[in-house]
């Protein structure tokens, strides 16, 4: 082969591998396969998914209701029943129903029918109503001292709301009633029962926020306050309560507390 055939050899050569070359680079990258397990991608951390928000609590076996005034309940019950009363404000009406749907704690809300909120929340509030997961007590129609009314306007005030709780929610209210500010005596007593409100139901711990106050010092009231057997009240009424509501329900969890109705406590 001469110096010509040898020189046009290596040109073609040459010519071939610059096509390749240039293909390879137009072509897509093909992917590098990791065999070894130790050399594959750290995976991405998956969030850990939040405690329930309340200790679910044992049930209990229900007691007879006791006569006279309630102020408690029976020794041993590992729980409270959390009351709240009045509804001055569908902001806080709809906070404490939001959080009863999303932590399955359990309430017993004392109506006033005076009260637009709970015409508002009706509607979400009949589902947790007919489970049983919220009780509705009356506080009477519009809020006044038994104390300084007539027998007749006693039985007026618990008997509209008497109808209005049973119009709107479709219960019986009877035999609880709140009187307001824990006003009563024997003549608002004997006045109650004769419409059917046999059992004045005050508490024994409060969370103290009828009036505006914060969420810190709500807070603070509930770590005095929610203790093994103790009817605990509390308001619908100021927004300080919408922010302390998280961390009450922390605090039930914390102390393994567990929440009652009055029916769940007590066969009427």
């Amino acid at each position: 082969m001469d110096h010509r055939t040898t020189r046009r050899t290596l040109l073609a050569a040459a010519g071939a591998l610059l096509a390749t070359s240039a293909l390879s680079a137009c072509s897509p990258a093909t992917p590098r396969r990791v065999t070894d397990p130790s050399r594959s991608a750290t995976p991405v951390a998956v969030p850990t998914p939040t405690a329930p928000p309340t200790w679910t609590a044992p049930a209990i076996a229900k007691r007879p209701l006791p006569a006279g005034t309630v102020t408690g309940l029976p020794a041993g019950t590992p729980g409270i029943a959390w009351t709240v009363d009045d509804g001055a404000s569908p902001e806080v009406v709809g906070a404490y129903v939001r959080f009863a749907r999303e932590t399955g704690t359990r309430l017993t809300f004392f109506v006033n029918g005076v009260r637009p909120s709970w015409t508002e929340h009706a509607d979400a509030l009949r589902p947790l109503i007919e489970s049983g997961q919220v009780q509705i007590g009356n506080h009477t129609w519009d809020h006044p001292a038994l104390t300084g009314l007539s027998d007749q306007a006693i039985e007026d005030e618990l008997t509209r709301n008497h109808e209005f709780i049973e119009h709107t929610f479709g219960v019986d209210a009877r035999p609880y009633f709140r009187p307001p500010y824990g006003y009563h005596d024997a003549r608002v007593d004997a006045a109650a029962a004769r419409v059917g409100y046999t059992t004045p139901l005050l508490w024994y711990g409060t969370l103290a926020d009828s009036g505006d106050i914060g969420a810190g010092q709500i807070v603070g009231f509930a770590d005095q306050w929610f203790t093994a057997g103790r009817i605990v009240i509390g308001h619908a009424n100021h927004p300080g309560t919408i922010g302390a509501l998280p961390r009450l329900g922390r605090l039930l969890r914390q102390r393994r507390l567990g929440t009652y109705t009055l029916d769940d406590v007590f066969s009427r």
